[in-house]
Parts: C-alpha cells; structure tokens; sequence
C-alpha cells in the first residue's frame, strides 16, 4: 500500500491517546491506524467498454489491480480469507469500476433493485469526487447483479441522511460467477463485477463548472466487500450463527483503504484516485503526492478534538493547546490554525506558507480549499 508523506513531529495516534481526561465512552471514534490511504493512478480507456462482468477485454487486461483488500481496522486485524481487489479505468462519458471477488460458496437472496444488498456478500463502491467528505456516493451489488444506490449529504456520524431515492441513471453494472450460485456441494472460484457509472451523474457532487474529472484531478474513493459465514442446511446456505445467541455472527469487512474502525463513512481515510489522459498500457504517469493529504489529516484532529470537547463541556474551543494540538507541524503549511467558533458551532482555518491557499474545515466534518488564483 502506497502511503501519504506524514511529516508530523508527533505521531497523531499517540496524540489522540492523550488529552484531556474524561469518560473513555463518550470519545469520539477516530481511527486507530496511521493515516496512509493508498492510491492508484486511472487511465483512459482505447475503446468503449462492453459491461458484462468479465474484465476480459484488452483495456482491463492492461489496467493495473489495486492493493489486495485487508480488514476494515487494518492490517493489525486478521488477514481476509478470501482475496478481493479492483481496477479502474475512464472515458468521456463514464468511470469504469472492475473487481475480483474469491468466494468458495457463491450465493444471494435479493433481487430486487434498492434492496438492501449488504444483508447478502457483496461489493461495494464509494467516490467523493471533491474531497469535501460530503455529497458522495455509494453503489452496493450482489451476485445476483442487484445493485443498491444512493447519495450520502454528508456522513451519518455527521447527521446524514442518506438519499435512498437516488439512483444513478445510466448505470451499466454486470457480474459474472466461475461456479454455480445458491449450489452447496460443489467447488466455485469466484466472481467478478464490471460497472459503468456515468460521468453525467457523478457531476452532481463536483463543482457546476465541471462535467467529469480533469486529467491529475484526484478523487476520493474506496471499495469494500462484506463477507458472511455460511453454513448449509436443508440443502441451502444460511448465515452462520452464534451458538449461543442464535443470531447471525457478524459480517466480515474487507476494504482496500482500511478506516481504522468499523464504519466505512470515514471519507477522510478513503484512497486518492488520480485520473491520467495517458490510453492505459501506453505509458506510465506517477501519483503525485501533496502537501494539502497532510495538512487536510491535521485540520481532521481538530474535527475529532471538537467532538469529543463538545460532548464534555457543552461548547466548542478556539484554543489549539486545549485541544492538545499543539505540537502538529505540517510541511508547507502555517501550524496551528485559526479557529473561530459560536455557541453551537465553529470554523478551522489553516494557511500555506506562502500565503496562496486556505485548507478549512467546520463542526460537521465538511473540508474544503480555497486558493487565491480561484483553483479549488
């Protein structure tokens, strides 16, 4: 996995272990890893892609596979049992999404369209196109090719809510099983997905201005699979469960960008999709890392900060040092940040050193970037 540059004089984990005291039940979840989201650079497709799930075609060939998924927690966490990765690939008229799923019992019960998928095995994909941790996406699909869409306002640690209603028109999404579904007793490899979503849609959460991604724009994204335990009984599959409790254990989550805790809608800790103009397999072009991965993970601590010194004393604070943040130093970057706040809310604000961009972020989670030559 392909890190960002942390360049803190102390590490943030050990920083948010320290503190003010309080009841430990009533901290903020914050993740328990390193911030390291991995990346991959997507590139254009030759051709038009044919949607059907086999990942077969000379682009998908070329295309370079994303790290093995690990545990949503980390690598800390006990290595996947079954191996999951993906591939993404772009045109001008839609961002290519392909997967390989190991599965030894491929199976599914739901088939109708909004369902909620991942009661079933399933793939998932999530994509913030600006970054800001809000309006972003999320598409779930099962083996059976029933896919679950909607649009997040913002996280619900934030207050949601989720838009269920929404769908992503023009979806092409297909799936192809190397074994037999809903079949015990007979060996089966896998599955894989192929997904089309269309630029025409995705433009919703990106700034009026831009129909689709520049080339060296960067993306938030990640992808996750849950994974149940199954027994057979009476001929079919169902969820392994708890001898004691008799309710089913709990899934496994398998991610490519691990959050650190269970709970996907951490934005901030998704991977960096960087789109090339280069034709896939006709040149190579590397990520480019930036100063602002950093600086945006430690205007985050004063997020985390924020939520746990409301819950203790009734208000937010504009003091960096009862924070505890006092130490942070982020390259390129005017350590610590202006903060202003209200009763009920408040507002970071963390200047370059040279003066030309404004990295800020406020009391519900939402980031943004201001730059004076108007580049956001």
């Amino acid at each position: 996995m392909i890190g960002s540059k942390i360049i803190f004089l102390i590490g943030i984990l050990v920083i948010l272990n320290q503190g003010s005291s309080g009841n430990e039940s009533e901290k903020f979840p914050v993740p328990k890893i390193s911030f390291a989201p991995p990346n991959y650079v997507c590139y254009r497709t030759s051709a038009p892609l044919k949607i059907d799930g086999a990942l077969d075609e000379r682009d998908w060939r070329q295309a370079r596979w994303t790290e093995d998924f690990v545990d949503i927690e980390g690598e800390n966490r006990p290595r996947p049992r079954f191996r999951t990765r993906a591939k993404m690939l772009w045109d001008d008229n839609y961002f290519y999404v392909g997967a390989e799923l190991e599965e030894r019992d491929i199976w599914a019960t739901l088939k109708e369209r909004d369902s909620i998928i991942y009661q079933d095995n399933d793939f998932e994909v999530f994509i913030d196109p600006d970054g800001d941790t809000h309006e972003y996406y999320e598409l779930e699909i099962n083996a059976f090719g029933t896919v679950w869409d909607l649009l997040l306002v913002r996280p619900y640690r934030d207050g949601g809510p989720a838009i269920h209603a929404w769908d992503i028109r023009g979806l092409q999404a297909a799936v192809k099983i190397d074994g037999t579904i809903n079949k015990p007793g007979d060996k089966d490899k896998g599955w894989t997905v192929e997904l089309a979503f269309p630029w025409e849609v995705l433009k919703e959460c990106l700034s009026p201005r831009k129909m689709k991604p520049d080339p060296g724009d960067q993306w938030r994204i990640n992808f996750s699979r849950v994974e149940y335990r199954v027994n057979v009984k009476d001929g079919r599959y169902e969820k392994a469960k708890d001898p004691v409790s008799g309710r089913p254990l709990a899934e496994d989550n398998w991610v490519w960008a691990p959050t650190g805790l269970i709970n996907i809608h951490y934005p901030e800790m998704w991977g960096y999709v960087q789109f090339s103009d280069k034709i896939v397999g006709e040149g190579r072009e590397e990520f480019q890392l930036s100063f602002d991965q950093d600086a945006s993970w430690a205007l985050r601590q004063v997020y985390y900060r924020q939520k746990d010194f409301f819950n203790r004393y009734g208000r937010y604070c504009e003091n960096i040092d009862e924070l505890g943040l006092t130490q942070l130093k982020v390259e390129s970057y005017q350590w610590p940040p202006e903060i202003k706040t209200t009763w009920n809310s408040w507002e970071a604000r963390l200047l370059s050193e040279d003066g030309q961009t404004s990295l800020f972020i406020r009391e519900d989670g939402r980031f943004w970037k201001v730059s004076l030559n108007n580049k956001m």
